[in-house]
Order: structure tokens, then C-alpha cells, then sequence
């Protein structure tokens, strides 16, 4: 769905991606990992067209939309979260999302005028549209509350719904699980498969090892901006360039990834 060639970022002196080359798998779950400050989010923000690159393609589903803004990026099927998720505090958990939608419409300046029939036509759509996001994350029973009111848990998953409702086929999930419990990560890891299930593709950023490890079809790793290794969970475990990443070269007794989490390697 998504190849990306030679991708460089540089701010100055400063390599935050440097020559990275990789592919996101269409209907798969697609993970990065790396240690803090590893390029993760700066990668993402270049495929969401955030940033432009400094070098390099992207290409999604054959079209190359490597200097793109970020909104045509979305109107392309390419949606986003966040690390830290950012709503409309007093406004409905509803409204937010219709707000989605709006990539999606044409109405304009002078339909709001006259108050179109295509004006009234769209609203009704981007309401149907966040109702249905709502549902899929299984909030419909917040949809009039206030968005300042709600959990961290739920905000995630507004996260989540706000990105369905631009109607994306890939989706770039940034530390998902992020300040949320061990319980609320299994449920939200459910929900990240039920995206898959629906037909879209995924590519997260995660720290939480376990869930990855569990989740994931494929996996990148970053560090330092550069790729040191690719591949399924169980070849990544075991990579000892990946665990010398999280560790540095003096880890004597640790001999998969799998034990970064005992070893509290992994934020």
C-alpha cells in the first residue's frame, strides 16, 4: 500500500530519518519501534505530509505524494492520531468528529449563505459519518458529552473515531496506548484488529513491547534515525542489533526483546 525509498529528514546538522527505506502492508498491522527519540513520530509526520522530506519518495497506492500537504495526504486516505490527543474540550464528543468528516465536503462560503440543499445534504452526512466512527469504537453512549469530560481511555478512542470518520484506508496510530492501563491496551489492541478486520490497513508507533509483540504483523526498527532491522515480532525478538539499541552493547542475560520489559528497558 505504502513504499517509502531512501527517506531523509534533517533539521540542520540533525539527522531525525536518515536514508530509510520500507513498505506498509496492505491489511496488515504494521509497527515502529525504536528508543525515545529514535525518529518514530518525525517518520510519521513525513508520510502525513507534516513535514517535507529532505530526500526520498513515498508513494501510496501508486502515487507518488511525497511533497503533499497534509490535507491532501488525508483526502488521499491517509489519517492520523497523535501522542497527545487534542480535542475540542467544550465541544460534544459528536461534534468533534463531525468536524472529520468535513474533508469529505464541498459546500462552501456562499452554500452557508443561502443554506443549500448540498449544505444541509453534508451535514446530515457528517453526522451519520461521526455516528457511525462513534459506534465502531463502541462510544455511542458519550456521543453528547462534553470532550473535556471524558477518560484518558476514552479520548483514545475518539482518537481513533476522529480518524475514521476522514474515511482513510491507511492509519497511522501514534503510542496508541499511551497513558492508559494494562486492561485498556488489551482493549484497545482489539480495536486495532477490528480496524483490520473492517479492511483497513494500520501502522502504529508503540513502546508497550508486549502489545506489539502480540499485535503486529510486521515490524521497523529505528534508531537514531536510521533502520536496524525489519521483520516479523519473532525475528525482531531476537535481533541482537535491536536489543543492543534498547540497552546499549553491556546486556549479559538478555537474550530477546522479549525481556526489555523485565529488564524495565522500555518505556
Amino acid at each position: 500500500m505504502l513504499e517509502i525509498k531512501t527517506l531523509s529528514k534533517r533539521f540542520g546538522g540533525l539527522a531525525a530519518v536518515n536514508n530509510v527505506s520500507t513498505t506498509i502492508e496492505q491489511g496488515k498491522i504494521n509497527a515502529i519501534i525504536g528508543p525515545n527519540g529514535a525518529g518514530k513520530t518525525t517518520f510519521f509526520n513525513l508520510i502525513g505530509g507534516t513535514f517535507a522530506p529532505t530526500s526520498g519518495s513515498i508513494v501510496f497506492k501508486g502515487q507518488d505524494v511525497t511533497n503533499l500537504r497534509a490535507d491532501q495526504v488525508a483526502q488521499l486516505g491517509i489519517s492520523r492520531t497523535f501522542q497527545s490527543t487534542a480535542l475540542f474540550d467544550m465541544a460534544s464528543v459528536l461534534d468533534n468528529l463531525i468536524v472529520g468528516h468535513r474533508l469529505r465536503t464541498r459546500a462552501g462560503l456562499w452554500d452557508v449563505i443561502v443554506g443549500s440543499s448540498r449544505l444541509k445534504n453534508e451535514e446530515r452526512l457528517c453526522r451519520e459519518k461521526a455516528r457511525d466512527a462513534l459506534d465502531f469504537v463502541g462510544l455511542s453512549h458519550i456521543a453528547h458529552r462534553m470532550a473535556g469530560d471524558i477518560s484518558q481511555e476514552e479520548r483514545k478512542r475518539v482518537a481513533f473515531a476522529l480518524a475514521l470518520a476522514t474515511e482513510p484506508s491507511l492509519v497511522l496510530l501514534d503510542e496508541p496506548a499511551g497513558g492508559v492501563n494494562p486492561e485498556e491496551t488489551v482493549g484497545l489492541a482489539t480495536l486495532i484488529r477490528k480496524m483490520i478486520s473492517s479492511g483497513l490497513t494500520v501502522c502504529l508507533i508503540e513502546h508497550k513491547m508486549d502489545m506489539i509483540m502480540s499485535l503486529a504483523d510486521k515490524i521497523l526498527v529505528l534508531n537514531y534515525g536510521e533502520k536496524i532491522a525489519e521483520g516479523t515480532p519473532a525475528q525482531i525478538r531476537a535481533n541482537p542489533a535491536v536489543i543492543d539499541a534498547y540497552l546499549g552493547t553491556d546486556h549479559d542475560g538478555v537474550n530477546n526483546i522479549g525481556e526489555l520489559e523485565v529488564a524495565h528497558a522500555v518505556a
